[in-house]
């Protein structure tokens, strides 16, 4: 494991501190935390810091540094639009360096424009669209072709600022979108949303469709959905909007004005798709560490054997286990055989459960564990997969109603995997040498099990039992055989 990364970012509604647990290729969150210091508030009238503001900021900054000095970890710090703007950001970060030990660099725009697209590269290493990333006093627009940053642009289109403009506020938003539209190219086929104004309308769009699946990331919208979200907005006030999420009040000040500009924005782009990333700025700045090696791996694939190796009685097996159940799945593509690698690398690290529980808290860790490059339906899939894994359950046991989000026939697809791994798992004990003595295979309509000499003793009535019920979920007929 190689040193901590921490992160300092410094923007201009929030201070925060993130520690990734080492450079890999899937970001573990070691330690996360963030004060909302509203540095901000008033910078568009005094073109100062807000002075109470700065008083938390500082705080808080004392205290990061104080923890990460204990925690292994290489620290690097970035402040944004507030700092950048401020007639005193200099004398704040000098303050910051001098008390602290901290230097932050103060980000361009741009370069903070392509710090947040960064950070959606190390969710989806080849994403293609625009990046919105809003903060409090600045948002900014970057364009994503195949994995490549291209035309990066800010504005001042932060709802801390817009709260102080004096004039047509409409005309104003209008005009400011339509500039930063065109600097980045225009039309989005995809609009990746970053930041924490518009997590909390995302929890609210949630909230109001009563969507089954509470995972922010890799949430998708439609532009018809999220306009009739930012108009319900607009319906409600402060009290009524923060009691339909756990969003903080501070933070849910800034989401009608957020919302205002986002209406506008999805009229200039016509994006079809909206797609929300918790990852953003700071996992950028982890991204910029990166080596291009470690950049081009996958992250779900390495995210799950991360998972394997710390957690799983055998690690290592999940490979094992998925290149002996590949002879039933000759025609899957390669999405489908992804997804068959991460579940058999992922089915057995939930081992530790108590057994009563055991399948329903797989389908619970695994639909919500921090994994990138998968989607809510994809999250779900593997879920009920690994639940079947240890349950003949299906799927109808759980709370989640998989089924407004996975067709019939995934639905079937995930507890056929999960029976199995079920089976390869049962034979060997999830043990790499007695799994080599088995084969798996479909013949025709025929299921078989076959287990050499060496292997036999292996057999048994549960094993039996386990093919047999695979046999006749997948509406085969189950043989086994012996061979010399």
């Amino acid at each position: 494991m190689t040193a901590r990364v921490a992160v300092v970012d410094v923007g201009s509604n929030s201070v925060r501190l993130v520690v990734f647990d080492g450079m890999s290729r899937a970001p573990a969150y070691f330690y996360n935390e963030k004060v909302l210091c509203g540095l901000g508030i008033g910078l568009a009238d005094s073109g100062l810091l807000n002075p109470a503001g700065r008083v938390r900021a500082m705080a808080a900054l004392h205290r990061f540094a104080a923890l990460v000095q204990g925690m292994d970890a290489t620290l690097s710090g970035v402040a944004t639009a507030a700092v950048r703007e401020a007639r005193d950001g200099p004398e704040f970060v000098a303050q910051v360096a001098r008390e602290t030990g901290l230097t932050l660099h103060v980000a361009t725009g741009k370069q903070e424009a392509a710090l947040s697209a960064k950070g959606i590269l190390l969710g989806w290493p080849d994403a293609h669209g625009l990046v919105c990333d809003i903060g409090g006093a600045s948002m900014e627009l970057a364009r994503l072709t195949n994995g490549r940053i291209g035309a990066a642009q800010t504005s001042p289109l932060g709802p801390l600022k817009l709260a102080d403009y004096q004039g047509d506020l409409d005309r104003y938003i209008t005009t400011e979108v339509r500039t930063l539209a065109k600097s980045v190219g225009g039309k989005a086929d995809r609009l990746f949303l970053v930041g924490g104004a518009w997590r909390a309308l995302a929890r609210l769009d949630m909230a109001r469709r009563n969507y089954p699946f509470h995972v922010l990331h890799e949430y998708r919208l439609t532009p018809q959905d999220l306009t009739a979200t930012i108009d319900w907005v607009h319906d409600q006030n402060l009290d009524a909007l923060t009691s339909h999420t756990n969003t903080s009040r501070e933070r849910m000040t800034l989401v009608p004005m957020a919302a205002r500009v986002l209406a506008r924005l999805l009229k200039e782009l016509g994006p079809p798709e909206i797609v929300l990333s918790s990852y953003g700025l700071r996992e950028g700045m982890f991204y910029e560490q990166m080596p291009d090696a470690l950049r081009r791996l996958d992250p779900l694939i390495e995210a799950s054997r991360s998972i394997e190796a710390a957690m799983a009685r055998f690690p290592g097996f999940g490979q094992v286990l998925y290149e002996w159940l590949r002879p039933l799945y000759p025609d899957a593509d390669a999405a489908e055989r992804r997804l068959m690698l991460a579940a058999c690398l992922l089915h057995d690290t939930s081992w530790q459960a108590h057994p009563d529980y055991r399948s329903e808290m797989c389908f619970e860790s695994i639909t919500r564990a921090n994994l990138g490059g998968v989607d809510h339906p994809s999250r779900l899939f593997l879920g009920v997969a690994i639940l079947n894994r240890y349950k003949n359950a299906g799927h109808s046991a759980l709370q989640t109603p998989v089924e407004e989000l996975l067709p019939a026939n995934r639905i079937k697809a995930a507890i056929t995997l999960g029976k199995a791994m079920r089976l390869g798992a049962m034979i060997s004990g999830a043990q790499i040498s007695l799994l080599e003595g088995a084969s798996l295979q479909r013949q025709d309509d025929h299921l078989i099990l076959t287990l050499s000499k060496t292997a036999v003793a292996l057999n048994g009535e549960i094993v039996e039992k386990r093919l047999t019920a695979l046999a006749r979920q997948m509406e085969l007929q189950a043989v086994l055989r012996v061979t010399d």
